[in-house]
């Protein structure tokens, strides 16, 4: 049983997402078995919570022991996450904050699996956000994509729009929006699809999935801006994306972690590979 309490307006299923992520994971089976309580009254749906509520989940202990992350380094500073697919960054933050003082730099999509990076000072996270800002951190990314990609290699620029009233973006080749620039590789390919490397030089929300759709190569699994036909084939309802290193170069002081590579455990290449059944 986990309890909560809400510090806003907010809807049941989005405080959920955004703070408890085992309640997150199982949210329609708790709501089916009526193990959610608001100020102890069991609820069935989503419904709207207001400041002050009092949010219970029975939760089993088998459930409560699914792992939304595993930390993959921290010191004094920071604090390197690796994040589950199918995991709200935020909930990342609200587990991590509910036990010593914690600052939410960057997000992933929570379909998006891989490392996110915390401060754990305000000195800490004004020098992680500075060198976000400044594009001091590097970014790479691993994609399992579909089509034919035009060259092995490439950067690649467009123009990067977003509509706030449905989180979709959409990206032009003419000057129309925040420019974004985004590299890729093509380490190798299997089964008809690509395993990519992809390197943000710029970093907008949807940048990659987008990005890598406009050119005819969407990344596997993608339900917003993927290839539908080829996500059924292959079964994947999730984006088959990891953020898979991240390079600080942040200086001041965050200087003795300059150069340093941080590596996710996830492999979004291993279950397309040829060896696989």
């Amino acid at each position: 049983m986990k309890e909560f309490t809400v510090k806003s307006a907010d809807t049941l299923k989005n405080f959920t997402d955004n703070t408890y992520p085992q309640g997150s994971f199982y949210f329609s089976a708790l709501l089916k078995k009526r193990d959610v309580r608001v100020n102890g009254v069991r609820v069935g749906g989503d419904v709207p919570l207001a400041a002050g509520d009092r949010v219970t989940y029975y939760t089993t202990p088998a459930q409560e022991e699914k792992q939304a992350f595993r930390v993959l380094y921290q010191d004094e500073n920071v604090l390197v996450a690796d994040k589950e697919s199918g995991v709200n960054s935020e909930a990342v933050y609200a587990v991590l904050s509910a036990s010593a003082p914690c600052f939410f730099i960057h997000r992933l999509d929570r379909n998006t699996q891989g490392l996110m990076i915390f401060g754990k000072t305000q000195a800490a996270a004004d020098c992680l956000l500075s060198a976000f800002r400044t594009r001091r951190v590097t970014k790479i990314y691993h994609a399992v994509c579909a089509g034919v990609f035009p060259k092995e290699s490439a950067v690649l620029t467009a123009y990067l729009k977003k509509n706030a009233g449905d989180a979709f973006v959409k990206i032009s080749d003419r000057p129309a929006g925040e420019k974004i620039v985004t590299e890729y590789r093509i380490l190798g390919r299997a089964r008809g699809l690509n395993f990519v490397e992809v390197t943000l030089h710029t970093g907008k929300t949807h940048q990659i999935r987008a990005h890598l759709a406009h050119i005819g190569c969407p990344v596997l699994g993608d339900t917003k801006y993927g290839d539908r036909a080829v996500n059924a084939r292959c079964r994947r309802t999730r984006q088959c994306l990891a953020a898979k290193k991240l390079i600080l170069h942040a200086g001041g002081v965050l200087a003795y972690l300059d150069g340093r590579e941080f590596v996710s455990a996830f492999d979004v290449f291993a279950p397309f590979s040829e060896n696989q059944p």
